[in-house]
C-alpha cells in the first residue's frame, strides 16, 4: 500500500475472473479513483493476457493461485460466478490480501459465516460489493424512511432483467450457486431489510422456465410478527424493471432505476410526506467507484465496511429462506 495524493491509503488490486462487470464497471471504478488495477487472472492464460492488454492492467496470470503469489497486491475484487465467491475469498484471505466479493457473498448463509469467520481469523477487510448501497440517493431513501416516515408498513421492491438467448450463461447454472434470486433478488432483499430490519418468515413462488434447475423468476413476501412486510421480485424472463417503494402511515417514498442506477445522468427519488409531495434529483455519480473508495478507507481505519461479513450473512440467511419456501411450498420462519 501506498499514500494517494490526497493522504490516504492507496490500494493494488488483483482482478480475480475476467467477468463482464469487471470489464465494464469496476475496473473503470478503481482506475477512476486514487487505486490501481495491478494484475488480473483467469484460468486461461491467453485470455488473462487480451484482457489485461484490453483493460491497461500490467500483469496477467494464467490462473487464480499466481495472481494471489503477487506480492504487490493489496487487495482483490472477486466477480467469479456465485459459486466459487466463498473459495476465492478465503483463499485470498490466506494470501493476506483484503477482499471485495461479488454479491452474493457465498451459496448460502453457513458458507458465507464460515467465509467470513476465515477472514476475520487472518486479520483481512472483507467487504461484499453492494454498490447500490453507496449512491446517495440510496443514502437518502434510507434516511428518509428512518427519519421522516412514520410507521413503515411495507417495502415493495423489484429487480427483473431478460436474460434471453444464453442457455450457458452461469447464471442458469445450479451448480454455480445461479437463479435469479441470486443474482439479482439479493438487492431487493437487501434494501427491505436495510429499511425495516430482519423479517420473522419468509414465504416464496418461484418458476424455472427454462428447465435449467435454478429459478427464472420469484415472487416473495417477507412477514414481521408486528404486521409489517415486504413484497420482493426477481426474474430473467421479462423487460428490465428495477424500483422499489417504501409505505408508511404518513407518505411514500419511491425510486426506479433503483439498483444499477446509471452513472452517466442525474437520477431522482420522488415522495409524499405529510400532504407535501415532491421529487429531488441527484447528479450522476459512479456508484461503483463510491464503493471502491469505501472500501479503500475501511481497509485504511481498520473499520468494519457498510456491507461487511454479517451483512452478508443476514441477506444470505433471508435468500436461504426464500429458496426454502419456494421449494417446500409453506412459509419459513428465519
Amino acid at each position: 500500500m501506498s499514500d494517494s495524493p490526497a493522504g490516504s491509503t492507496s490500494l493494488e488490486f488483483g482482478v480475480l475472473g475476467t467477468a463482464g462487470i469487471a470489464r465494464k464497471a469496476v475496473i473503470p471504478a478503481i482506475a477512476a479513483s486514487d487505486h490501481t488495477v495491478g494484475a488480473v487472472a483467469s484460468r486461461d492464460a491467453a485470455r488473462a493476457e487480451r484482457f489485461a492488454a484490453e483493460n491497461g492492467i500490467p500483469r496477467s496470470y494464467g490462473s487464480y493461485e499466481a495472481l494471489l503469489d503477487d506480492d504487490a497486491l493489496d487487495a482483490v475484487y472477486v466477480p467469479l460466478p456465485n459459486g466459487a465467491h466463498a473459495e476465492w475469498t478465503k483463499r485470498a484471505a490466506d494470501a493476506g490480501l483484503h477482499v471485495l466479493c461479488e454479491k452474493p457473498l457465498a451459496a448460502d448463509a453457513d458458507e458465507a459465516r464460515d467465509a467470513v469467520a476465515h477472514c476475520d481469523e487472518r486479520g483481512v477487510t472483507l467487504m461484499e460489493a453492494f454498490m447500490y448501497r453507496y449512491h446517495p440517493r440510496t443514502e437518502r431513501a434510507v434516511a428518509l424512511a428512518a427519519d421522516e416516515l412514520d410507521d413503515v408498513r411495507t417495502v415493495t421492491a423489484t429487480f427483473r432483467f431478460p436474460l434471453y438467448d444464453r442457455p450457458n450463461d452461469v447464471r442458469l447454472d445450479p451448480d454455480l450457486a445461479g437463479g435469479s434470486l441470486m443474482d439479482v433478488g439479493c438487492y431487493p432483499v437487501s434494501l427491505a431489510r436495510t429499511v425495516l430490519g430482519e423479517p420473522d418468515r419468509a414465504y416464496a413462488h418461484a418458476g424455472d422456465t427454462r428447465g435449467a434447475g435454478v429459478d427464472t423468476e420469484l415472487a416473495g413476501v417477507l412477514s414481521y410478527d408486528d404486521g409489517r412486510s415486504a413484497r420482493v421480485a426477481s426474474g430473467f424472463d421479462t423487460q428490465l424493471v428495477q424500483r422499489y417503494r417504501v409505505d408508511a402511515t404518513n407518505g411514500w417514498v419511491e425510486v426506479e432505476r433503483a439498483f444499477d442506477a446509471p452513472t452517466d445522468e442525474p437520477v431522482e427519488l420522488t415522495y409524499e410526506i405529510d400532504g407535501r409531495r415532491g421529487a429531488e434529483t441527484f447528479p450522476a455519480v459512479d456508484q461503483y467507484r463510491l464503493q471502491v473508495e469505501h472500501f479503500a478507507e475501511r481497509v485504511a481505519d481498520g473499520s468494519a465496511p457498510l456491507t461487511d461479513g454479517e451483512e452478508a450473512v443476514a441477506n444470505m440467511a433471508v435468500i436461504d429462506a426464500l429458496a426454502e419456501s419456494a421449494a417446500d411450498g409453506g412459509p419459513v420462519d428465519l
